[in-house]
């Protein structure tokens, strides 16, 4: 969109939900609108205040601006992360866009695989820096603004917000807690309904999208519901239990739903696997093929659909991931004990150099991925490390930068695979602002007697390991409009039973994949590693469902950015 003299051009993805009262204050100040989007609301924003107006913006947004005036070209990411942003220089040109595939057209521009990356991507199955797998490309850190000018030729980088768990309201009670995280709950919802499209909701048996389900469904009649679940026929063990849908069938019939499922089996991954990787383009986490799926049955639909991510990382929701850093004496230790939590793939103890290729070993820069972990904190002075309180909120801090943010990548490119647009409400500016200032006592419902426990009564802490000790305001507050079973129901992270169909249904896939002689992952991966890792997950000795999952998502990056696969 351009301005009406021609200088100002804006290139934007996302949705601004607050656009109409912004677009109340821009006419106070004598502006003029063609069009009720929240795009030109944006470009006669800048007009007004200048690139702070990303200050003023309530919503998920990721675009470029170019001003004519002062010549100089802004790309900037919203305040999560939601919407992804890419960027490489090719010599004194910026190349960004949306996607990597788009990025790759530009002629001067070659695939070539990060080390670096690499070697972050096998230890967190995630990657912490803003870097990506293919060399030279980078993504825009959320909540920043990147700038390039003839004044200014390098490119220049200002980060606009950052979460802030460490201005805690102490001396707020539980019920002004419970009552504000209620209302502004409600607030973020319907502010998010807002559409000229149809819109759905995802649903689990849970909590998170079992409240935005009780809310959306008293605005739109029929809402659309959407659940994917397991055939777990040939599923044992503690798996057995990962089918949601009758919990979600369960809310959808008690708020009068149209619900739709999808059931996943063995089988089916493979063929989303190559079809995830294309879209997904830079691995991220575990096993997002379910994603894929329930993303596809809802576009079918739906052009809109709201989802239950950031209520966990907000209302410490994983108690169990706190209480084990929570009596840390000191950052040293924090980092020591979180750090050996996280390195989730191929730990520093694990001969991590048996991983990798001599060739790949050579190239490896930085084999310190303790350093890449701890950046993430350091990144952010005001975090202090004395006390419980604090080592619990810098891991709410962590986990919302890191794990947090690699789900909303994960959502928002599978989603949009589908043409389907996933809506986050839990990511309300005011919502989160408040629900940094909750103290954590008011979170986690046994903290407590958790600081009262000294280092030889840790078997103690199982007790309190299970997730209904999570999320306790935020369970109360939902309490007025969800009934009591479904509030107390243990947290159960959406997963395939992958553990048990990698030795079973699926066994033959992965053989076929990762012990093939001609596999591409060879170049940069020791075969004789991962056939030792299959033998043993198979053997029953280890699961290494989360290795196995991101060697067959690695070859099939290879095969179709490296080797130029068609996937179809």
């Amino acid at each position: 969109m351009l301005s009406a003299d021609g200088q100002v051009a804006l290139v934007y993805n996302g949705e601004i939900y607050n656009f109409l009262h912004l677009r109340g204050e821009l006419e106070a100040l004598g502006y003029h609108f063609h069009s009720r989007t929240d795009t030109e609301v944006l470009l006669h924003g800048y007009e007004a205040w200048g690139i702070d107006v990303v200050k003023k913006l309530n919503g998920m947004f990721a675009f470029a601006l170019w001003d004519g005036r002062r010549r100089r070209l802004y790309l900037v990411r919203d305040r999560y992360g939601i919407k992804p942003l890419y960027w490489t220089m090719v010599g004194k040109t910026l190349v960004f866009a949306s996607e990597i595939k788009a990025v790759l057209a530009h002629a001067r521009i070659s695939v070539t695989i990060n080390p670096d990356a690499l070697n972050e991507y096998f230890t967190f199955q995630n990657l912490f820096r803003y870097h990506t797998l293919f060399k030279g490309i980078n993504l825009l850190q959320a909540a920043s603004i990147r700038w390039i000018s003839e004044s200014e030729p390098e490119l220049q980088r200002h980060t606009w917000w950052d979460y802030n768990f460490t201005d805690r309201e102490e001396r707020m009670s539980l019920e002004e807690a419970r009552e504000e995280t209620s209302r502004l709950f409600k607030q973020a919802v319907t502010r998010q309904l807002i559409s000229d499209v149809p819109v759905g909701s995802y649903l689990s048996g849970g909590m998170d999208s079992g409240s935005i389900v009780a809310v959306a469904s008293s605005f739109i009649p029929r809402l659309a519901t959407f659940t994917c679940g397991f055939d777990l026929s040939a599923v044992t063990g503690v798996e057995a239990n990962f089918d949601e849908r009758r919990e979600a069938e369960l809310i959808a019939c008690h708020f009068k739903t149209e619900h739709y499922q999808q059931v996943v089996n063995s089988s089916d991954i493979s063929w989303a696997l190559p079809r995830l990787v294309w879209h997904l383009e830079d691995l991220r986490l575990g096993m997002s093929y379910p994603n894929f799926y329930v993303s596809r049955l809802a576009s079918r639909f739906v052009k809109v659909c709201l989802s239950g991510a950031g209520g966990d990382e907000l209302y410490a929701g994983y108690p169990w991931r706190y209480y084990r850093v929570s009596g840390a004496l000191g950052r040293d230790d924090y980092f020591r004990q979180y750090y050996s939590f996280w390195q989730r793939l191929v730990s520093d103890q694990d001969k991590k150099e048996q991983l990798f290729t001599d060739d790949i070993r050579r190239q490896v820069r930085e084999w310190d991925t303790f350093r890449t972990f701890s950046r993430v904190f350091t990144f952010n002075e005001r975090l202090k490390y004395d006390t419980p309180e604090e080592h619990i909120a810098n891991s709410l801090y962590f986990e919302i930068k890191t794990f947090l943010a690699g789900l909303l990548l994960v959502g928002d490119k599978l989603s949009m695979a589908h043409g389907l647009e996933e809506r986050v409400p839990f990511l309300d500016n005011d919502l989160v602002d408040f629900s940094q200032r909750i103290p954590i006592v008011h979170k986690l419902a046994n903290f407590e007697q958790i600081k009262r426990m000294d280092e030889n009564e840790t078997r103690k802490l199982r007790r309190y390991r299970a997730a209904s000790e999570g999320k306790n305001v935020l369970r109360q507050a939902m309490a007025e409009i969800l009934s009591a079973d479904i509030l107390k129901r243990k947290k159960q992270g959406f997963s395939a039973p992958d553990e048990s169909w990698y030795r079973g249904e699926s066994l033959a896939y992965v053989k076929e994949i990762l012990l093939n002689k001609r596999a591409s992952y060879r170049d940069f991966i020791n075969p004789r590693y991962v056939r030792r890792i299959v033998e043993e997950h198979v053997a029953g000795r280890q699961n290494h469902r989360l290795l196995l999952w991101s060697f067959l998502s690695f070859e099939w990056w290879c095969r179709i950015f490296l080797d130029g696969m068609n996937v179809g």
